[in-house]
């Protein structure tokens, strides 16, 4: 199911939204200022966002800013009372892909809704999955198993695996790799963490005394030397 977050700080046309898109099929919750949407956004991720602009304690530019830095997938459409151009400049800076002034008739805007799911739906990507028969990888659902057994991964060391499986056979430079595994919100990896995320990776896909999948190249970094996938 779809989740939409409303922001809008009319009741009615909050209320009518959200009666309207229930009736469509999609999980909505609604809030009626910046704050209560900011505690919404942190309880769980939205595939849209309707935006107002113009809120009682903040601006929608900038919740839409923090929206798309959380879930740069999240679709971000402005209903406001703003028609300035640069008004809907901006909107579409922050990361909107629409910006639709009131008033606006709620059936036009319920189908534009099911237009863009669906052609999202048709662009979706194929499943990120490795597979030699021995190491499955999805890295799209973060699963795991090593000759069928579950493997208990973090978010950090798919997104190794990912950027070593990506770069089969060429040897990646510590200094390449700490670039790399750099986190938008500030968390970074250092050398001594590094040595030590790959050392526990290993013991992970490595667990069943097979063939290594990681290979230290001394004094350069690390290569690896995972099969074909199936």
């Amino acid at each position: 199911m779809k989740r939409i977050l409303i922001v809008e700080d009319d009741i009615f046309l909050n209320k009518m939204l959200a009666y309207n898109l229930r009736s469509d099929g999609y999980g909505v919750s609604s809030a009626l200022n910046v704050k209560t949407a900011g505690e919404e956004l942190h309880r769980q991720e939205f595939d849209m966002v309707l935006l107002d602009i113009n809120l009682p304690d903040g601006n929608g530019f900038e919740l839409c800013s923090q929206i798309k830095f959380r879930n740069p997938d999240s679709i971000v459409i402005f209903l406001t009372a703003n028609d300035q151009e640069s008004d809907q400049i901006r909107g579409y800076e922050e990361g909107a892909v629409d910006y639709i002034t009131k008033p606006f008739v709620v059936g036009a805007l319920q189908r534009k809704i099911k237009a863009m799911f669906a052609l999202l739906e048709h662009h979706k990507p194929t499943k990120d999955i490795y597979d030699d028969g021995r190491l499955f990888l999805d890295f799209s659902g973060q699963s795991a198993t090593l000759n069928g057994k579950p493997v208990s991964l973090s978010p950090m060391e798919y997104k190794m695996l990912n950027l070593f499986r990506k770069n089969s056979g060429l040897v990646l430079t510590r200094r390449k790799l700490l670039e790399k595994l750099w986190d938008v919100d500030g968390n970074f990896v250092d050398e001594h963490t590094l040595t030590t995320s790959v050392s526990r990776l290993r013991s992970k896909i490595e667990a069943d005394g097979g063939e290594p999948y990681i290979k230290t190249v001394y004094g350069m970094g690390y290569q690896w030397t995972g099969g074909e996938t199936k």
